[in-house]
């Protein structure tokens, strides 16, 4: 990601994954914008930015193993942001 809109859309991005009002979810979506926004492919990127349009609690349970990940996130991302573990 290197154009100017890119970058837009990725700041944009990090600032809603940081802000989503669920501080668990926000504790792991957030360092990982931070940690990988860069390296998204567009695909990636795409689905981070349908994964924030969904529910808080959702997206959580999908994360760590609570719930069952409905088909359209199923993805290489999902699987990163179950693997993913921020450092301090």
């Amino acid at each position: 990601m290197t154009d100017a809109l890119d970058q837009h859309r990725l700041k944009k991005l990090r600032f809603r994954a940081w802000r989503r009002g669920f501080r668990e979810i926000d504790l792991i979506l957030g360092p990982f914008a931070d940690a990988h926004g860069d390296s998204l492919t567009v695909a990636e990127l795409e689905a981070f930015e349908a994964l924030l349009l969904e529910q808080d609690q959702d997206v959580y349970a999908w994360i760590i193993g609570q719930a069952e990940i409905p088909a359209a996130f199923r993805t290489s991302l999902m699987s990163r942001l179950q693997t993913f573990r921020p450092t301090r």
